[in-house]
């Protein structure tokens, strides 16, 4: 699986996202702290995502604290949870990975996401440092997050190169392989255990070349060598 270029995914591929997420709340919980006195916020807000909430977890967590959940202080508990300073770090096989492939293969990022939080997780995981081109979806229009193929197009056209010379690494099955195997690149999945989507299954129909439950085989894989 030799390549020229490849395209890594972000959140539970260099990353555990529910480590995004326990950050987020932490800093919503010292928000809420600041604003209303409480200090639990932050412990009932992970115990509801541990039991499966996601969308409504800043209302069920109000409710359950007795505060007022109206739309004003949600959109403020977004805002925090979106502009804050993450305290993330990157899985120690991918900071292997990146450190042996930078240098020797073009290296992409192609992310979705709420803008200020992924440009917050780039800084905080130095990608800048180790990755050529970082494309934020958000950043080209709403229209053009994945699955849309714009994002892989423009990898191509900034690496000068294309089709099979390019793989993309990535986690999810619902939305990250459709474009880039349309494109005929090469495509892995990474399905880490504590990934947000690792309990479902890659459909027969993507028809991704391998799935691996980290990194540490990658550099192998595509080069050749450790």
């Amino acid at each position: 699986m030799r390549a020229s270029c490849i395209a890594f995914d972000l959140d539970d591929t260099l990353f555990l996202e529910r480590d995004y997420i326990r950050s987020g709340f932490a800093a919503v919980g010292e928000w809420v702290r600041s604003q209303f006195g409480l200090t639990s916020f932050t412990e009932r807000a992970w115990s509801l995502f541990q039991e499966g909430f996601r969308r409504n977890i800043f209302d069920l967590a109000l409710e359950e604290t007795s505060l007022p959940a109206s739309s004003e202080t949600i959109e403020n508990m977004v805002r925090v949870y979106r502009n804050h300073v993450p305290d993330i770090r990157l899985a120690q096989d991918a900071v292997c990975c990146l450190r042996a492939l930078h240098g020797r293969v073009r290296l992409a990022l192609i992310s979705d996401g709420p803008v200020e939080s992924q440009r917050n997780k780039v800084r905080a995981l130095a990608l800048n440092e180790s990755i050529d081109q970082i494309i934020l979806t958000a950043e080209l229009g709403a229209e053009f997050v994945k699955p849309h193929p714009r994002s892989f197009q423009l990898v191509e056209t900034l690496s000068n190169t294309s089709g099979a010379r390019c793989l993309y690494v990535a986690d999810n099955p619902a939305k990250d392989f459709s474009a880039p195997l349309q494109l005929g690149w090469r495509t892995i999945r990474v399905r880490r255990p504590d990934g947000l989507h690792a309990s479902v299954d890659t459909p027969d129909l993507l028809a991704v070349e391998r799935e691996m439950t980290d990194l540490s085989s990658l550099t192998k894989l595509v080069l050749g060598s450790p």
